[in-house]
């Protein structure tokens, strides 16, 4: 296969792009004024994206993905510029529009969502309000801007529109919100749309849902996205050609399916390489990672600015930028700027140590006895004088040494089982806390200090559960002091062990928290979790908002912590590709109930309740073949204040039978007791339950049927799945 250097525009003319092409940037650079200096965060970036096609943008956080957005609608902060390049919207020049014009592009050509629905609402008006506003910068009247509103949120598939035009923003969910958001994009029909992040902490379901609808809308309205996320398996699933940046450049361009198969760019094989993918486990392997962090804008001024983390990388590197390389691949040409970029897939793999074995005899009997037992757990909030049922006798045991993944839905109760464990909440009465063995009082402030050492937490965002003004050393010593009682040079010592156990460099020590990136405050978060040697700590979210080169090095600390002190996880994500990876067994939690638990290999490999079918059929994948059909659940999760009767999930299950699913709460089955899981260094058989009504073989044929990359279910089956469509 040739390879010829080439000027990064020699891929189209830019003359006829201006014609064809929803968004055409070229030789784009942009600078900040960062202490008095003009600093480049962008540079010479160029790429399009054709009428119609969705164009994904990926890299870590800091690379330019948003500051690219940003430039694209004249956007960027005060102290931002375009230094050099053009960017053509529908043939327009946005640098050389008046302000007028430029008012009347942002209103009728181009569209943006962001990450964050909540933030992009106004929680003071209505939606109906919202929406009509998007109506009406487009030139249309009030009473059209209405009657556009109530077409644009059926069409978004909102249920009930009429009732969410008068609902304000706080009163739907985060999904909900999404959807908002995005008809409001597409009130105008735009002609690019610009997705940044949009799915970021969404459940799976949800996710998926969203997603579809992109894909639906773009396809009716032939509308082009540009698509930015650090989810490789998001842009995998959505978008035809992607593009790599780093530190500003992009380093690789091509179709997904090339660049995500035969990646020609290091960075680019790192970054697939940290995805915790079907088939890895913390048991098998190590992720791997990607050493270092990105350059500060501006500090590479000769060689490859990837070079200091390249594992590839020489002096030829470090002395000669490499230019933007062209090749032929199997979906079209593929660009990658690597001098070495034929063999940039035989990249070496981090230094990882072996795993170690498992220990024999008594250490696994004395690990497999349950460190942490609950039993009939409820919790019932008041709530405008009605009950609130968050959780509904539930009832679960975690071994020593063992990680519990809890997945479900937002609503379904993860949060307040995990909470009810800690303390912060009281659970009914009849319900049991035990730990090793003991009764747990039900309020932390009525625990022993050994009790409250025992139990930890890590939040999903570090930042606000560290305080911004004291020192990484002043935050891990007062967890030492209290929760140890040491004092003077003993906790001196503690701290370097410590530190040194969550791989955090000591030259950080004397850092405040807003100086560290986020996987280096997420290190501080859990060696604060670790200060009082726990028996068990709750990871709730601790990676969703991490770059999946970051989250590879803490999914790995978690692991690599578990091994050398045998502490036991309650680890809580949307994220089942990483609830797979780090968890020995799953809990499948939807409106407060335990709908199914066992094993990871068990649960995820099927049997599973219909509930677990579709949450598992709704994660994104990285490659088409490995895709499967996806089951879109009919309607929201219900309300806790009333939930339905009979089986809680009926109301929205594709398998559901009939009047007994209606009537009758389903028991719990016993799916197979040939599983044996690994409880950190255990192995133990453990039990595979599923809470239906349906038997388990029969169960086990339907979704092996399902799974048939050509299976067709019949449509008068009654406990076939009537709303499985494929996504191939």
């Amino acid at each position: 296969m040739s390879s010829t250097p080439s000027s990064p525009f020699a891929a189209f003319d830019v003359s006829k792009s201006d014609r064809t092409d929803a968004l055409t940037v070229v030789g784009l650079t942009v600078t900040y004024r960062i202490r008095g200096r003009d600093r480049e965060v962008l540079q010479d970036v160029s790429f399009r994206v054709r009428r119609g096609e969705a164009y994904g943008l990926v890299g870590e956080s800091g690379c330019g993905k948003s500051t690219v957005a940003m430039a694209t609608v004249r956007y960027l902060p005060r102290n931002g510029k375009v230094k050099a390049g053009k960017i053509m919207i529908a043939g327009a020049d946005v640098q050389k529009l008046d302000a007028d014009a430029l008012r009347s592009l942002r209103a009728n050509t181009i569209s943006m969502v962001y990450q964050d629905p909540g933030r992009a609402l106004n929680p003071s008006l209505t939606i109906a309000r919202q929406v009509s506003e998007a109506f009406e910068a487009a030139g249309a009247t009030r009473d059209d801007a209405l009657c556009g509103t109530l077409e644009m949120l059926k069409r978004v598939r909102i249920a009930a529109p009429e009732q969410v035009m008068n609902s304000y923003p706080h009163q739907l969910s985060g999904g909900m919100q999404q959807r908002v958001v995005i008809a409001m994009a597409l009130a105008s029909n735009p002609a690019l749309l610009i997705l940044d992040e949009p799915t970021t902490g969404l459940d799976a379901t949800v996710e998926a849902e969203v997603l579809d609808l992109v894909a639906q809308l773009r396809e009716e309205l032939g509308t082009a996205v540009l698509f930015i996320s650090h989810n490789l398996a998001v842009i995998g699933r959505m978008c035809e050609r992607v593009g790599v940046l780093y530190a500003g450049k992009l380093v690789e361009e091509g179709a997904t399916r090339d660049v995500f198969t035969r990646p020609r760019h290091p960075y680019t094989v790192g970054l697939l390489r940290c995805l915790p993918t079907t088939g890895r486990s913390k048991d098998t392997e190590r992720l791997d990672t990607i050493a270092g962090g990105l350059p500060s804008p501006g500090s590479v001024t000769q060689g490859c600015i990837y070079a200091d983390r390249c594992r590839l990388a020489d002096e030829r590197c470090r002395r000669e930028a490499p230019p933007p390389y062209r090749l032929s691949a199997a979906h079209g040409d593929q660009m990658a700027r690597c001098h070495y970029h034929e063999r940039a897939i035989e990249l070496p793999r981090a230094a990882l140590e072996a795993l170690p074995d498992k220990p024999r005899g008594a250490a696994q009997e004395k690990r497999a006895t349950p460190v942490l037992r609950a039993r009939n757990l409820s919790k019932t909030f008041h709530v405008s004088g009605a009950s609130l049922r968050a959780l509904d006798d539930v009832s679960l045991d975690l071994a020593g040494g063992e990680t519990l993944g809890l997945v479900g839905e937002s609503g379904s109760g993860k949060t307040t089982l995990a909470k009810l464990m800690l303390g912060l909440l009281t659970p009914d009465a009849g319900s049991v806390l035990e730990l090793d063995g003991a009764p747990l009082a039900a309020r932390v402030t009525r625990r022993s200090d050994a009790q409250v050492k025992s139990l930890q937490i890590v939040f999903q965002n570090p930042d606000s559960a560290l305080n911004r003004a004291h020192s990484v050393k002043r935050l891990i010593g007062r967890a030492l002091s209290r929760l140890t009682g040491l004092r003077g040079p003993e906790i001196d010592t503690r701290l370097a062990t410590l530190t040194e156990a969550v791989r955090l460099p000591e030259r950080y020590l004397d850092s405040r928290t807003r100086q560290l990136s986020g996987g280096l405050k997420q290190r501080v978060a859990i060696a604060r979790a670790f200060a009082g040697e726990p028996r068990v700590v709750v990871c709730d979210e601790p990676t969703s908002a991490l770059d999946v080169s970051v989250q590879a090095a803490i999914l790995n600390l978690l692991a690599d912590l578990q091994r050398e002190r045998g502490v036991s996880y309650v680890f809580i994500s949307h994220d089942l590709h990483v609830v797979r990876y780090l968890a020995d067994r799953i809990a499948v939690l939807y409106l407060g109930r335990l709908l199914e638990i066992g094993p990871a290999a068990a649960v995820f490999d099927g049997p599973q309740h219909p509930y677990t079918e579709a949450l598992l059929s709704s994660v994104p994948t990285l490659h088409a073949h490995e895709r499967t059909a996806r089951i879109r659940l009919s309607g929201d999760l219900p309300s806790a204040i009333s939930p339905p009767s009979g089986c809680v999930f009926h109301t929205r299950c594709p398998r559901k039978l009939g009047a007994i699913c209606e009537q009758q709460d389903p028991p719990f089955l016993d799916a197979g007791h040939d599983a044996t899981h690994h409880a950190g260094d255990t192995a133990q058989p453990a039990a595979h339950r599923i809470r239906c009504h349906i038997p388990i073989d029969t169960l086990r044929e339907l979704q092996s049927a399902a799974r048939e990359p050509h299976a067709t279910l019949p449509d008068d089956s009654t406990d076939a799945p009537q709303n499985v469509t494929r996504n191939e």
